[in-house]
């Protein structure tokens, strides 16, 4: 059945605009004119007109929904069903109170396609921007067990607890940031603007400079010289990350680092334990969870973890003794997870181990904003002072000279 994508004017006199999935033109005009809207057109997707096009496009802005968009439409949409209204009714208020006009177009979509028929789930799914697998994953078990509203809910509280950790490692790195671009912007501006003033001086001097300061001119003359092409090796080198296999050695490397490894394993079995016990409460079965989870993580090396385990679990040989050879997540996660399947409660202990590397990195967090700031505080300052005392070293041996 082909897609119309379609303009209309409700009966409060709002523009709407959506895609329809009808057998013609005709069908999808009479079924606006039953919701007592009034059709201005109705094309088939991908081959309106150059003004169909300009009448469907926001311009100037995307549909994707942000986390947080996302986190707050669910958390009030499980509010008004767990109220007793009906998905159309909540729908219909959302559409009507939705905070942009980004929001207004996802929910419009999602209210028609669930109008023309369809589940939820299947609405969400056409949604693949703003809402990932995870997401339609949970929904699609909600309604197949008659507890939407208690899944959103699980749900929202799953979106909330992930952006509240993202937020406090974001919002804990801005000072260290900060403090080392300045580091570096000192530095260099040191290199590429003071240090050539001297250059000159000790050349018409002819004499033999210290080493320390022919290291340091040569630092200079590599920066102003060939800083561009360092730079354009970055940027190579990040695009090389996305190539599968150079990715999955970066995301290895990077678990073990002395103190940032302990921070990113944290918080990968955060996500993984919270993910996949929110799935397994909501009546996902195991293999289809795993699954689930495997693409929120976002390590290549924790993917691979997980994808042993699915082996493991289809062979039944049980979740944890894969990850725990997979030397990926910490050691509590893998006793919890162990202790959950021996008692038949992995979902519950799954989110109890959430709880714990959650708060296990927020401390950590903590612990390495505490360490950072000194630490690039001395680095920097003992850059200058090198590079200070450098230009010392050559100013006293021109003047033993012209003594």
């Amino acid at each position: 059945m082909p897609d119309f994508r379609y303009l209309a004017v409700s009966a409060t006199g709002e523009l709407q605009r959506g895609v329809m999935a009808a057998p013609d033109e005709a069908t999808v005009i009479e079924r606006l004119q039953r919701q007592g809207s009034t059709p201005m057109r109705a094309d088939l997707a991908g081959r309106e007109s150059t003004i169909g096009r300009l009448l469907h496009a926001d311009i100037g802005r995307s549909h994707k929904l942000r986390r947080q968009e996302v986190a707050d439409l669910t958390r009030e949409l499980a509010t008004m069903l767990a109220a007793g209204q009906d998905l159309d009714r909540a729908m219909q208020f959302m559409v009507e109170t939705a905070p942009n006009a980004r929001c207004r177009a996802v929910l419009s979509a999602l209210r028609d396609a669930v109008r023309n028929g369809g589940s939820l789930a299947e609405a969400l799914a056409q949604q693949q921007r703003s809402f990932p697998r995870l997401y339609v994953g949970l929904v699609r078990a909600g309604e197949a067990g008659g507890t939407l509203a208690a899944t959103l809910d699980h749900l929202a509280t799953l979106l909330e607890r992930q952006r509240n950790l993202a937020a406090t490692l974001q919002s804990a790195m801005v000072y260290p940031l900060v403090l080392l671009v300045a580091a570096i912007g000192s530095i260099l501006l040191l290199l590429t603007e003071v240090l050539p003033q001297f250059v000159p001086l000790f050349e018409q001097s002819g004499a033999t400079l210290p080493r320390p300061t022919q290291i340091l001119i040569a630092i200079g003359n590599f920066v102003a010289d060939d800083g561009a092409y360092a730079a354009l090796a970055l940027l190579v080198s990040r695009q090389a990350l996305r190539v599968p296999g150079v990715r999955l050695a970066a995301n290895r490397l990077v678990l073990h680092l002395p103190i940032a490894g302990g921070l990113v394993r944290e918080v990968l079995a955060a996500r993984f334990t919270r993910t996949l016990g929110t799935l397994l409460l909501n009546g996902v079965p195991l293999i289809a969870a795993l699954g689930i989870t495997r693409d929120a993580l976002g390590n290549l090396a924790g993917v691979a973890a997980v994808d042993g385990a699915v082996l493991s679990v289809k062979g039944g040989a049980g979740l944890a003794p894969p990850l725990e050879r997979a030397d990926i997540f910490p050691p509590r996660a893998i006793h919890l997870l162990r202790l959950g399947e021996e008692t038949a409660r992995l979902g519950p202990m799954a989110l109890r181990a959430a709880e714990i590397h959650e708060e296990q990195a927020r401390h950590k967090v903590q612990r390495l904003v505490a360490l950072l700031g000194p630490t690039i505080t001395i680095v920097m300052g003992a850059a200058i002072a090198g590079i200070f005392a450098s230009l010392m070293l050559a100013m006293l041996s021109l003047n033993d000279l012209a003594n």
